[in-house]
């Protein structure tokens, strides 16, 4: 008999998946989390374009300026207090020697009535040799007890005046303090600014600061373009206004007018300081800036200015604030040579007009004292110190 066929079918092999399926699970795994690191890591930040760079610098230096005007405000605050507490302390110094006589005219007369005891005026006449005596010496004793009351006044009016200016002294010492406090956070938010705009440009390229400087380059020739356009308009102006004045002497001629004018003499005296200001100003080209220096071997801004006017017998203020609010304003088309221009909304630097446009300054740290456009910074406003 044959061998029954089998129905069952043949059993398939079948390879396990557990291992791939493992390896899949932990790459998808690695992935994801590539993924959700790649994703939450923060983002490198760009590099600031050389534009970029240029104005937070500029900026930079602008702060920087407007913390020196602070800082010398708050020297000069600090000098002149400091005046004031010497004198304070010289005044206290002398009414102390004042109190110190007084309590030792009261001291003699103590002394005195300790020796002299105290007896009934009664008594003492009884007990005279001399009646007549007598009266002479209570006489003498009445003018000696007023003296003493004078005495006792003096002292009084001296202690409390010695009490007054200790106190006077104390307070101005504690504004001395402040004024001193102030000083060195001015100093120290110089130091920083100038440090960040050091920092920032030391991380430039070779590449990145030559264009940097084309970029200086191209401001400066836009600048000039602007204080030859200023300078032609003045000269247009200036040739007009000779025209008129030529026109008005040739009329006043015909009109049989021998007059010779007024107001020259103004005009003479304005003219010579200026000349003096410039004389001194481009003697002072080629020296460094120094924030806070006055001269005479290097200059801030403000100490320029000031150190120029001095020279031409005109004293101004210390500070661009304070130079500003002298003298009279002018419109930028009317300046003339002498004259102070403001720098930016802080009024936070100035130079001295020398005509056509340019002016000579003290630019910034790591610059020197020379002339340039007035049209470099964004003018706030002239005036015409005398």
């Amino acid at each position: 008999m044959p061998a029954l066929a089998s129905h069952r079918k043949p059993r398939t092999r079948v390879r396990s998946t557990t291992p791939a399926v493992g390896l899949t699970t932990a790459a998808l795994a690695g992935v994801t989390l590539l993924s959700t690191q790649s994703a939450t890591a923060a983002p490198a930040s760009p590099r600031p374009s050389i534009e970029d760079v240029q104005k937070k610098v500029d900026d930079l230096y602008r702060q920087a300026g407007t913390a020196t005007q602070q800082y010398n405000q708050a020297k000069e605050a600090s000098a002149a207090q400091r005046g004031k507490v010497d004198a304070l302390l010289d005044d206290v110094a002398k009414r102390a020697d004042k109190l110190n006589d007084a309590r030792r005219t009261l001291g003699n007369y103590a002394a005195a009535q300790y020796r002299t005891g105290s007896i009934a005026p009664s008594a003492t006449f009884f007990l005279a040799d001399d009646p007549q005596a007598y009266f002479d010496q209570n006489q003498l004793m009445g003018r000696m007890a007023g003296r003493q009351q004078k005495a006792v006044t003096d002292f009084r009016t001296q202690q409390a005046a010695a009490s007054k200016k200790r106190a006077e002294a104390a307070k101005s010492l504690e504004t001395l303090t402040e004024s001193q406090a102030t000083l060195r956070t001015s100093k120290e938010n110089v130091q920083k600014k100038l440090g960040e705009a050091r920092a920032m440009l030391s991380k430039l390229t070779a590449e990145e600061k030559a264009r940097l400087a084309a970029l200086e380059r191209k401001k400066e020739a836009e600048a000039k373009r602007k204080a030859e356009e200023l300078a032609r308009q003045q000269a247009a102006a200036k040739a007009e206004a000779d025209r008129k004045a030529e026109e008005a002497a040739k009329q006043a001629g015909s009109g049989g007018d021998t007059g010779t004018g007024t107001g020259t003499g103004s005009d003479s005296s304005a003219t010579t300081k200026a000349d003096k200001v410039l004389a001194f100003a481009r003697a002072q080209i080629g020296k460094p800036y120094v924030w806070g220096a006055t001269g005479p071997s290097s200059y801030d801004c403000s100490g320029l200015t000031q150190a120029a006017w001095k020279a031409a017998g005109v004293d101004i203020p210390r500070t661009t604030w304070d130079q500003v609010e002298i003298g009279t304003r002018i419109a930028t088309a009317d300046l003339q040579p002498g004259d102070l221009v403001f720098f930016y909304d802080d009024i936070s630097h100035v130079g001295i007009y020398k005509g056509d446009g340019m002016m000579i300054h003290a630019p910034k740290p790591g610059a020197n004292v020379r002339e340039e456009s007035i049209y470099y910074m964004p003018i706030y406003g002239s005036v015409r110190p005398a």
